[in-house]
This record gives C-alpha cells, sequence and structure tokens, in this order.
C-alpha cells in the first residue's frame, strides 16, 4: 500500500513538474489583439515571458564583461605564461649560446692571425706549395705580400 501510495505520488510530481516551469508568452500582434501563448513571440512584435507562479527575470542580452586588468587570473591564463616564460628562456639560452660559441671562434681566428703575422715578420725560411703540391720556398716579394694580407685580415679579425 505504502509503495503504491509513493509511487502515485512520484509520478504525478513528475507530471507537474515540467508545467510548472513551462513559460507563456505575451504579446501583441499587428491588429492589436492581445495573445497568450507557450511559443516566443515572433522576432518583429514585443513580447513579455512569465511562468506560471513564478515570476522570470528579466534577461538582457550584454556584451560579454571584460576581465579588468588586476582580476585574477585563470588557472589556463597561469599556463599559458609559464608556458610562454618557459620558451622564451629557452630561446634565450640558445641565443646566449651561439653568442658564446661566435665569440670564443674570433677569439680564435684572432689568435690564429696573430700567430700567422709573427711567422711572416720573422726571419725563418718559410715555404708554400704549388699546384703540383710540390714544396717551393718564399721569396721576400711573396712574404711582404703575405704579410700585408695578414695584417689586414687580422685588423679586420681583432676588433
Amino acid at each position: 500500500m505504502k509503495s503504491s501510495l509513493f509511487f502515485s505520488a512520484g509520478l504525478i510530481a513528475c507530471l507537474i513538474t515540467p508545467a510548472l516551469n513551462a513559460q507563456t508568452y505575451q504579446w501583441k500582434d499587428a491588429n492589436g489583439r492581445t495573445i497568450i501563448s507557450d511559443t516566443p513571440p515572433p522576432g518583429t512584435a514585443k513580447g513579455s515571458a512569465r511562468s506560471l507562479g513564478v515570476p522570470v527575470p528579466n534577461v538582457q542580452t550584454e556584451k560579454p564583461v571584460e576581465k579588468p586588468a588586476d582580476a585574477p587570473k585563470t588557472s589556463a591564463d597561469k599556463d599559458m605564461e609559464f608556458k610562454k616564460r618557459q620558451q622564451e628562456a629557452k630561446e634565450k639560452a640558445e641565443k646566449d649560446s651561439k653568442d658564446l660559441a661566435a665569440t670564443k671562434e674570433k677569439q680564435e681566428n684572432c689568435e690564429r692571425a696573430r700567430r700567422n703575422v709573427s711567422y711572416l715578420e720573422s726571419n725563418q725560411p718559410l715555404s708554400t706549395y704549388d699546384e703540383k703540391g710540390e714544396r717551393k720556398a718564399m721569396d721576400s716579394s711573396q712574404r711582404d705580400q703575405e704579410l700585408e694580407r695578414a695584417k689586414r685580415f687580422l685588423a679586420e679579425t681583432c676588433k
């Protein structure tokens, strides 16, 4: 008996609930007649909505509210900023590494140019190789030309 009573009460509650939440719309048509319906009015007519027994809040469509600059950040914003900082740090480290390698290479080239100039300025006999790969002694005019070229390279490299 109790179970059938609970079942019937639940069934009645399920049937009444949609009717309580149903909205009714009231508007005036082009002829001035007042129309009350459960469907919304056509887009051109003015209308107001109301529910049975429950006042319906006036819903207005507004532009989305933009967050002020000092608003708390969401976790997605924080995660995005963290990834951005990581990427920037990685790019900075790569740039620093490339700059360090370029500086080291420039110093090595400068040191080689200095040694080359010191060899050419010394009075020790120097030789070069011809197109056949045979060793050929360097005369004083060749030495002077190579010395001038080495000094220009030294001046360009070791600024």
